[in-house]
């Protein structure tokens, strides 16, 4: 057993260090590290910053992020030495094995009586890389057990989604509590978008949804409307899917991984973090298991719900940049996307408001085309059903024409004129400002 401070010091001025997904990441750990300024070349590999540390703050100090958070904007904006590599998710496994991380570590919970600690929050793309760190000798993998963590279960012995006490170099032993994200309250117009998507979803349907405000609120609705029997397969474990739980909507009847909830991580409330403690009723497998796109075709009816920033007439997907400027990720949106679009009664929602308002303009988020700079996350041939507070627009199978008008229905009334003009000149597979 060592202090956090012991461990930080195994760490070379000149070194390599990687994360895993934000909930995965050790708080006593990274706080430490952030305590040292004797850094030479300190090369930092992870995605989605949910500690806070002064560890990033510090010259010859580089964070390679697949996933920007507040941390990683706030990071950004103060001229910090941060980048970002895109890649979707599932991909983040191999990136870790390429770049082979002389240091890995890892939250995990506190040992049980035979010395196995639960991976907690996370499975993610690390897991495969903290078990190569613990074999090689010349590596080192800290682990920060933690009492304040729950103790989930995976799938084992395939999925085991724990480390015993002896493959860790250094064990930590810390109280630290996970950092939590309550779900904000929902607009107006996102408590439209919610209604909008949630036509969308039937009794025996198995769901996909991600962060923020309409997908709680989609949740909600589910749980207390007259729904039963669904699934659940997600990239992420939200408060608003454990709330369809405790309504009894949840029966698991998917046709893969039957009976369980399967996540790769979690984020949410204290709340949500003492459910999901010792509880079997969700398992959190890897995520180059969960956001398969062949694994995500074989549940029953899937319908996956993710979020976008704009769209334009041919129903391309900017959802991770605002101006070329990076605001999150990829994450699995794409994944997602795609294995929800290999059967007929399958769907693909993104979801957004109408308009965003900018140095007091009202802006349509649905636009004729992009401009110069825009970094397209969701090709257009993989998008099936854009949802606004004004309704939804079902893409496949339809012409740049067609998707065009059916986009301009559901956008605000102000720009829907601009939006039919445009959608005209795409009319036999012309170009939208022709």
């Amino acid at each position: 057993m060592a202090t956090a401070a012991e461990a930080a010091a195994l760490v070379r001025p000149t070194d390599s260090l990687g994360l895993p997904l934000g909930p995965g990441q050790p708080p006593g750990f990274l706080h430490a590290l952030g305590e040292r300024d004797d850094w030479t070349d300190l090369r930092v590999y992870g995605a989605l910053l949910g500690v806070g540390t002064e560890l990033f703050t510090r010259a010859g100090v580089h964070l390679l992020s697949g996933f920007y958070g507040p941390f990683e904007r706030a990071l950004r904006d103060s001229g910090a030495e941060i980048s970002f590599a895109p890649a979707d998710f599932r991909r983040f496994a191999p990136l870790y094995e390429r770049q082979c991380p002389r240091v890995m570590c890892t939250v995990a919970s506190a040992p049980d009586a035979d010395g196995w600690c639960s991976l907690a929050l996370h499975a993610g793309g690390s897991i495969a890389e903290l078990n190569r760190a613990a074999e090689d000798p010349e590596r080192i993998l800290v682990v920060e057990a933690s009492s304040g963590y729950p103790r989930t279960s995976g799938l084992p012995p395939e999925y085991p989604h724990r480390l015993h006490v002896e493959q860790a170099d250094v064990l930590i032993e810390s109280d630290a509590a996970p950092l939590e994200l309550p779900a904000p309250d929902p607009s107006d117009a996102e408590r439209a978008i919610a209604a909008n998507a949630a036509a969308f979803i039937a009794s025996g349907s198995t769901v996909q949804t991600g962060i923020g405000a309409v997908p709680s609120m989609i949740a909600t609705i589910l749980a207390e409307g007259d729904y039963s029997d669904l699934g659940i397969h997600s990239e992420m474990f939200t408060d608003g899917l454990m709330e369809l739980h405790l309504a009894g909507a949840v029966s698991n009847r998917k046709g893969i991984f039957d009976g369980i909830s399967v996540a790769t991580f979690a984020f949410g409330s204290k709340r949500l973090y003492d459910w999901l403690d010792g509880n079997g009723e969700v398992a959190f497998l890897p995520v180059d298991v969960v956001n398969s796109p062949e694994t995500i075709r074989r549940n029953r009816s899937m319908v996956s719900i993710n979020a976008a920033l704009a769209v334009d007439v041919h129903g391309q997907v900017v959802a991770d940049t605002i101006g070329g400027r990076q605001y999150s990720g990829i994450g699995g949106s794409e994944d997602f996307a795609a294995g929800s679009g290999f059967e007929v009664e399958d769907r693909s929602l993104i979801c957004l408001p109408s308009t965003v308002e900018i140095d007091g303009e009202l802006r349509s988020r649905i636009v004729p085309a992009f401009e110069r700079g825009a970094v397209v996350t969701t090709p257009r041939h993989q998008v099936d059903v854009i949802v606004t507070e004004h309704g939804a627009a079902e893409l496949e199978g339809k012409t740049v024409h067609q998707r065009g008008l059916e986009l301009a229905r559901i956008a605000h009334p102000d720009f829907r004129d601009e939006l039919v003009e445009a959608a005209e000149r795409a009319s036999g597979g012309n170009s939208p400002l022709a």
